[in-house]
């Protein structure tokens, strides 16, 4: 029991003048102690040690950046690798390779520019935002849950359908940053970093991924506005930049600009704003415009509205003859003013947007047509994944059509395609039923109501 105590503390073991260190916990500490803080030593916490750990969380399977190295390559001589890295961020001598530009489909039918890091640069940037992760988690608001640990979509949907709920809420304005990750002004972003961040190597190496710029079809593009999609470090950056052009801002709108109630819950760059009054929105929506201009960005004039919703605007429009408030979609919902069906209450209704639906059954039947031939247990177990991620997110109340009917079109799109393995097939549709009762999962829904798991998380 006596070679448990043979490990290192950070605290001395005798009385010493000497203050102990807490590592990430006392940053964490001073950070929520003093607000204005500014903390001029911190890339000692790049060890080593924390870039051993983010090499073993780095997915082995992810594609090479430009210098073509994987994650089996740079395992081969690992301590030697990681040794000479470290010796080489704390020396001054590391340098940030520029991303590989790749393109995803979106669900719009358009096309998401990504940029895959290389190795390297992926584990100092991993390294970095555990660091930064402990000053910033204290700096931000309450109603951001982008990209923060901890904190997810559900449970921005939870606490946007509470607040329009609970709140007088009778317009909404559906907003969303045009090309926000293409147009983050580097240097607007170094100073805001400059609030917290004293350490003028911590600030150049953020300065040196934001110039590294991206290789695309073999021609290097310099990125003088911007962070690469896909970088580890990229969403801690949009959280921050977005902390200080717009959260600080609303919430002091909010505060003193308002005559009525506002609801704000913002994931990433997409954020709605629940107004009481209509005047509110109109006059916080111009100011909106005038404020993201400020630091080079702009609404986007398709996909922004303001319209009527919520509890006040469904009752206004039925003693109007107006037929239901308009819809408006957020992370993956449309979201709809309706009632319950047994007590004829007012709800927020929630289903899943058909863009996303009719493209998640166009991309498994594509997948199922290409996996035709493949073992029947290997394509049940594939659509059995699918089918159970699909209900992890989507499977809430008031989206059991859609998730039932997300289940039964992709049982159809199955058996055409082990229809189609042979010219005389003799795959009834009871074989298949009985086959497909064992492998693919019931659906049903799996997430509680909003207001449930929101008084849960929040019960203050």
């Amino acid at each position: 029991m006596t070679k448990r105590n043979i490990s290192r503390t950070d605290s001395d073991r005798t009385q010493s003048r000497r203050k102990p260190s807490f590592g990430l916990a006392g940053v964490r500490i001073a950070a929520q102690r003093d607000k204005n803080l500014r903390f001029t030593a911190l890339l000692h916490h790049v060890s080593e040690e924390r870039l051993l750990n983010c090499f073993k969380s780095v997915n082995r399977n992810a594609a090479a950046g430009v210098d073509e190295i994987t994650w089996a390559m740079y395992r081969e001589d690992l301590l030697g690798n990681i040794s000479r890295l470290h010796e080489r961020i704390h020396k001054g001598r590391y340098r940030a390779v520029p991303s590989r530009r790749v393109y995803i489909p979106k669900p719009d039918g358009g096309k998401r520019p990504l940029g895959i890091a290389a190795l390297e640069d992926k584990l100092v940037q991993m390294a970095l935002c555990d660091v930064l992760n402990c000053i910033y988690e204290v700096d931000f608001m309450g109603f951001s849950y982008g990209f923060r640990k901890g904190r997810n979509q559900h449970q921005a949907l939870d606490a946007l359908s509470v607040g329009i709920y609970r709140k007088r809420v009778s317009h909404v304005l559906d907003a969303d940053i045009r090309g926000f990750f293409d147009n983050i002004d580097h240097e607007w972003m170094l100073k805001f970093l400059g609030h917290r961040i004293g350490d003028k190597r911590v600030l150049r190496l953020i300065s040196k991924w934001l110039r590294a710029g991206v290789l695309e079809n073999g021609v290097r593009i310099d990125t003088k506005t911007g962070t690469p999609q896909g970088s580890g470090i990229s969403p801690l950056l949009a959280n921050i930049y977005l902390h200080y052009a717009l959260d600080l801002w609303v919430e002091a709108w909010r505060r003193h600009g308002s005559r009525g109630s506002v609801v704000y819950v913002r994931y990433c760059d997409d954020f709605v704003v629940g107004f009481e009054r209509q005047s509110d929105a109109e006059v916080f929506q111009k100011a909106l415009q005038v404020r993201l201009n400020k630091f080079g960005l702009s609404l986007h004039p398709q996909k922004t509205r303001l319209i009527r919703f919520g509890v006040f605007a469904f009752r206004q429009c039925q003693q109007l003859g107006l037929g239901k408030p308009e819809t408006f979609d957020f992370l993956g919902f449309t979201h709809i003013c309706a009632k319950t069906w047994r007590n004829k209450k007012f709800t927020i209704k929630r289903v899943t947007i058909k863009k996303r639906f009719a493209a998640k059954l166009r991309a498994i039947r594509n997948e199922l047509w290409d996996r035709r031939h493949e073992p029947v247990l290997v394509q049940a177990k594939w659509l059995r994944s699918v089918i159970q991620g699909h209900m992890n997110y989507y499977a809430v109340p008031g989206n059991g059509y859609r998730i039932e009917a997300f289940g039964e079109l992709a049982r159809k799109h199955w058996i055409r395609a082990l229809r189609r393995r042979s010219q005389t097939h003799n795959f009834s549709y009871k074989r298949f039923a009985r086959f497909a009762e064992q492998w693919i999962p019931r659906v049903r829904i799996i997430h509680p109501y909003p207001s449930v798991r929101f008084d849960v998380m929040y019960s203050r």
